[in-house]
């Protein structure tokens, strides 16, 4: 897989009309959701490398990640005369830019696909590393493929139209970035205000570098590419319970497996108690808690058994043994597994 165009942007419409030039098309298509449509859309409409465009849209959230989606995208591209020498731009958060690029690698064999990510988390997550993919069977990304944009656009212009809650859902994966990198960017993410999003944006771009060297190394994810997962073979599992009662931010459920794998980290890899407990208070004070009980641990078990990571029947980890000392390839026992459970209900 070649590496990967990421652009920081300061000028969105001319990034947007030179990754539009660089690839060669008869016809462009742009995908958007119901909210990105009314909040995002206008904000590039208006480009003359734009007018050409035609506008495909889905329902919003990731409720709307399914094959029915997908399958909607398709017959769109097909409805509109998309061929395999078309443009798809996806402008959306994580959602759109996943289905999106599934559907663009997918239609005719593949076409070129542009993600202008429209929030924190596809900033820092989605829309960078080849992922694309949809929900099946009550699983998060279980259909997918790997497959880079031609190029990923970065414009923090986007995140004011984004609410307190959805900045928090993608500080999540930066708070990751920060643990798996160094203690000095782990820190500053622990005292950032996010209501500076000057500095918000500087740390946007440390937190995309440290993806995007890891997705370099291991973009296909044998090896270290798993260091990503950290908060995640939990954090899913939380997930897709909440798909069953009340829907959860991506990042809120990432938030809620870093406190479960942080526990573990401390049992199994040495990591510090204090910088875990600095991190955990840090998560509960801004993100609280999902409600869970004992009678939850089966069936949670049970979804990280479907982790894509495992190997055999043993559920996959990737701890840390200190910030920035990453172990991939962990196991814990179900005993370890409910004691980790244990602390996150207690903390």
């Amino acid at each position: 897989m070649d590496r990967q165009k990421v652009v920081i942007s300061k000028d969105l419409q001319k990034a947007l009309s030179e990754a539009i030039a660089e690839c060669k098309h008869d016809k462009l298509f742009v995908l958007v959701d119901e909210t990105t449509k009314q909040l995002c859309l206008p904000l590039i409409a208006g480009f003359g490398c734009m007018q050409e465009a035609q506008c495909i849209v889905i329902g919003a959230t990731d409720t709307h990640k399914t094959l029915d989606t997908l399958s909607h995208v398709w017959a769109e591209l097909q409805r509109m005369g998309a061929t395999r020498h078309s443009l798809l731009i996806n402008l959306g958060g994580g959602m759109v830019t996943d289905l999106g690029g599934f559907a663009a690698s997918t239609f005719k064999r593949g076409l070129a696909y542009i993600n202008i990510p429209t929030t924190l988390l596809s900033m820092v997550d989605a829309s960078v590393g080849g992922k694309t993919g949809i929900n099946f069977g009550g699983l998060k990304n279980e259909i997918g493929v790997f497959n880079n944009a031609n190029c990923v656009i970065l414009d923090t212009t986007f995140l004011r139209t984004m609410d307190a809650e959805n900045l928090l859902s993608g500080y999540a994966e930066m708070l990751k970035h920060g643990l798996i990198s160094n203690e000095q960017t782990w820190a500053e993410l622990l005292n950032l205000d996010l209501n500076d999003l000057d500095k918000l944006g500087d740390l946007v771009e440390k937190s995309v570098a440290v993806k995007q060297r890891i997705v370099i190394e291991d973009p296909t994810e044998h090896g270290i590419r798993k260091a990503l997962n950290l908060g995640h073979t939990v954090g899913h599992a939380f997930e897709s319970l909440a798909l069953e009662r009340k829907p959860v931010l991506h990042g809120y459920a990432v938030a809620y497996g870093l406190v479960v794998e942080l526990y573990l980290c401390c049992v199994k890899t040495g990591f510090p108690q204090d910088k875990m407990r600095q991190t955990v208070g840090f998560i509960k004070e801004n993100y609280g808690r999902m409600p869970i009980t004992c009678d939850d641990y089966p069936k949670l078990i049970e979804l990280m058994h479907h982790d894509k990571k495992n190997v055999g029947t043993d559920i996959n980890f990737t701890l840390l043994g200190g910030i920035g000392d990453i172990r991939i390839n962990q196991t814990a026992t179900e005993e370890e597994i409910k004691e980790a459970l244990d602390f996150y209900q207690e903390y």
